[in-house]
């Protein structure tokens, strides 16, 4: 069985950090891009940020650019988005997904890329 158990949210400040992980089991993790997106409430799900999967490359939004930082450890079958100087925008429920083709500049972003989603963490933070 597939899953993707995302953690690590909670409450923080405004300017504080957080790190979430995402834990997979049921599939190859390492043959898997992950990415991370957000659903504040009365938005639309948000593509945050993605690690592919052979070269490591990254992407994320404009938003968190230079604040946010995703990684992936193959050996544990876990991936990380630590988020340093967080903002009250940034309050939302994070969600990880999976996806097996190697994904691009212009397809990351897309939830109907992804394969496998997690449960979602509440991140708050609070001004």
């Amino acid at each position: 069985e597939v899953q993707l158990q995302a953690s690590g949210g909670g409450l923080v400040q405004a300017g504080g950090s957080l790190r979430l992980s995402c834990a997979a089991s049921g599939f190859t993790f390492r043959d898997y891009a992950i990415g991370w997106f957000r659903q504040a409430p009365g938005k639309d799900r948000e593509a945050i940020s993605c690690i592919s999967i052979k070269d490591g490359r990254t992407y994320y939004a404009d938003s968190v650019q230079g604040r946010f930082t995703i990684s992936r450890h193959n050996a544990k079958n876990t991936a990380y988005l630590q988020m340093n100087s967080l903002k009250s925008e940034d309050t939302g429920v994070y969600y990880c997904a999976a996806e097996p083709t190697i994904l691009t500049m212009s397809t990351w972003t897309r939830p109907s890329e992804y394969d496998y989603w997690g449960q979602g963490t509440q991140v708050t933070v609070s001004s």
